[in-house]
């Protein structure tokens, strides 16, 4: 569960932009904030039926998301990349040019 958890919230992060704000909403509280469904619905003043629908089409979307546009999986493969950099420059010594420039592209993310 804890991985589906991490997962949903990665692809909240990429992806939030292309979401209704219900949506939104809902998977904030859901899975950031670790609210019940019951007690989104008592918020939303909706049926926890509704919220539990909502949030399973918007976990659907999320990684229909990521299967087209593959952002997450690419943060993942430059990460363990960018990871693997550093322990060649940790084995050689000094990282000169070469970390500062590592230390730039993990900035981007």
């Amino acid at each position: 569960m804890l991985e589906k958890t991490n997962r949903m919230n990665y692809l909240y992060d990429f992806y939030q932009a292309l979401l209704t704000p219900k949506q939104s909403s809902y998977m904030a509280l859901y899975y950031l904030d670790d609210y019940s469904l019951g007690e989104i619905a008592e918020e939303y003043d909706v049926s926890r039926q509704a919220v539990y629908d909502n949030i399973k089409r918007t976990e659907a979307m999320l990684e229909e998301y990521e299967e087209k546009l593959l952002l997450f999986d690419k943060f993942q493969k430059r990460s363990g990349l960018l990871s693997k950099v550093r322990e060649l420059i940790a084995e050689n010594g000094d990282p000169g040019a070469l970390g500062e420039l590592v230390d730039e592209i993990e900035k981007l993310d």
